[in-house]
């Protein structure tokens, strides 16, 4: 078997890689196997890194037998008969990779997507979660500060890694603001860590709502606290929520006239409510004013109404006009300002990078290099130039007919 790490070709570009020289250096030891690397000037690790541990330079990867990537690949870019993993963003039916899937089942790739990567109680075992949530939470506080400027904080990839942020979070003072973070996995936990290294006190969430605070604080909420059933029956197992989402409404009204910063940080699905409407937007008892939104879901299929795009690592923030539904400069009185950044690990590039390796090599390599037919097989969308059963649901999807 042949390994190649590809270069990443998708615009806006991202820098992050699945291994860095040193885990490549270590699976090729460990496991006996050819490993090389696709030659790239913004990759967060050069390629003279790669070489210091002994990892072949190459300009074409076409002769590899299995392709580790991290975002989509360009169609035109992709190489048949070969087996790829990548975020492909399609499972839950994105219109914007409906074309990407296509290419892969007539190109006969075996897609192995990095997010369907589960053990067999259905956890994931590889994501760069946390740190989406790290950067998203950092984001949050410096779009508040662009919109009320108190002191020096710069975007969190003007760092080389998290202990230098680290280090600019102390000793600073920030206003009496109130924080509602969603979700209780990585991202949020990463969201969390941030917040509280940055001196913000964590408050339980009947405390937040109730309570008025002369210090910033945050509250970090799982389903019980902000949806309900419809039927009106007891909300007594977040199982249920899981896995019924479609007898579940909104039950985030509490938190609209308290909050200054919303971070979402959840996996939605699309059967489940949004925490808002645009409606309620407009209302005068919504006072949020900045949403972090690293869930990312585009409206109208989304949790958080607002999120009319993705925004970049370039360009960050927009504006989101209530009154109108659309989007305008950010940073108006009665404007809610929004940053929705669909890659957020890539400005901790290294650090995400480095844990992102860890997770596939603890998880993956052996399953991969030895053939297994656990992990990978449930990971796998596409095979032969079909979907494989785990992933038939997509087929209607794939025809046009969804």
């Amino acid at each position: 078997m042949k390994i190649g790490i590809i270069k990443e070709l998708k615009t806006p570009p991202d820098t992050r890689v699945p291994l860095s020289p040193k885990q490549c250096a270590q699976l090729k030891n460990e496991f006996d196997i050819h490993i090389v690397v696709q030659s790239s000037d913004t990759r967060c690790f050069s390629d003279q890194e790669y070489k210091d541990e002994g990892i072949a330079i190459v300009e074409s990867v076409n002769d590899c037998d299995v392709l580790l990537g991290v975002k989509e690949v360009p169609i035109d870019t992709l190489v048949s008969d070969k087996h790829y993993f990548f975020f492909s963003h399609t499972i839950k039916k994105q219109e914007y990779n409906r074309g990407l899937l296509r290419a892969i089942l007539s190109k006969n790739i075996q897609l192995t997507d990095y997010e369907t990567i589960t053990n067999e109680q259905k956890q994931r075992l590889i994501a760069f979660g946390k740190f989406a949530g790290m950067v998203g939470a950092h984001n949050a506080i410096y779009t508040w500060n662009q919109r009320n400027p108190k002191f020096d904080l710069p975007r969190m990839n003007s760092f080389k890694d998290y202990e230098a942020a680290k280090a600019q979070y102390q000793g600073w003072k920030l206003d009496p603001i109130k924080i509602v973070l969603t979700g209780t996995g990585r991202v949020s936990n990463g969201a969390a860590m941030v917040l509280r290294d940055m001196g913000i006190e964590q408050v339980a969430p009947l405390d937040y709502v109730l309570n008025q605070y002369d210090y910033p604080v945050f509250t970090q909420l799982n389903c019980f606290y902000y949806v309900k059933r419809k039927d009106g029956k007891t909300f007594d197992k977040l199982e249920d929520f899981y896995q019924n989402p479609e007898v579940y409404e909104s039950d985030f009204d509490h938190f609209l006239p308290v909050s200054d910063i919303m971070i979402n940080g959840i996996y939605w699905d699309t059967k489940a409510p949004a925490f808002f409407t645009k409606e309620q937007m407009q209302d005068s008892d919504f006072k949020i004013k900045v949403i972090s939104d690293v869930t990312c879901d585009i409206a109208p299929d989304a949790s958080i109404p607002s999120t009319l795009k993705a925004s970049t690592i370039a360009d960050p923030i927009f504006g989101y006009d209530p009154q109108t539904g659309k989007m305008t400069d950010a940073h108006g009185q009665d404007i809610i300002d929004m940053t929705t950044i669909d890659n957020l690990p890539n400005e901790l590039p290294r650090d995400a990078s480095s844990a992102f390796g860890t997770m596939f090599l603890e998880h993956v390599a052996e399953d991969l290099i030895k053939g297994g037919k656990g992990i990978i097989d449930r990971a796998t969308i596409t095979q032969h130039g079909e979907l494989t059963a785990n992933f038939s649901y997509l087929q209607d999807y794939v025809n046009g007919k969804e």
